[in-house]
């Protein structure tokens, strides 16, 4: 499978996950989310970058959904429920928010 990106083909996997993260860049980043379903806001945007940092900088780390929740509401200053995620990533944050940021699918079983 592929997706079309300002005129470049990038090759996903048959779940829409990409076969190369090097390939990605927040214009495949929007193109994935729409693919999705999801309209990206600058809170999607956070979920993103914390995916990647965490899988790039800590050994290919896959944070469950409650590590999540209480890094993001470190970041923005306030509480975040599991709904409030489940908004955002209707499929699992986990799970949609790691398609999005151009990582492998979850190796991870469950949500918490």
């Amino acid at each position: 499978m592929s997706i079309e990106v300002n005129g470049k083909t990038i090759e996903t996997t048959e779940n829409g996950y990409l076969v190369n993260h090097e390939d990605w860049n927040e214009d495949i980043g929007k193109v994935l989310a729409e693919g999705e379903g999801i309209e990206m806001t600058q809170e999607h945007w956070d979920v993103v970058e914390y995916l990647r940092e965490e899988h790039f900088n800590n050994a290919g780390n896959e944070p469950n959904e409650r590590t999540i929740l209480k890094d993001m509401g470190k970041k923005w200053g306030k509480k975040v429920s599991s709904k409030d995620m489940y908004l955002m990533f209707p499929q699992m944050p986990s799970k949609q928010g790691r398609k999005i940021a151009g990582l492998p699918q979850s190796t991870r079983k469950g949500g918490y």
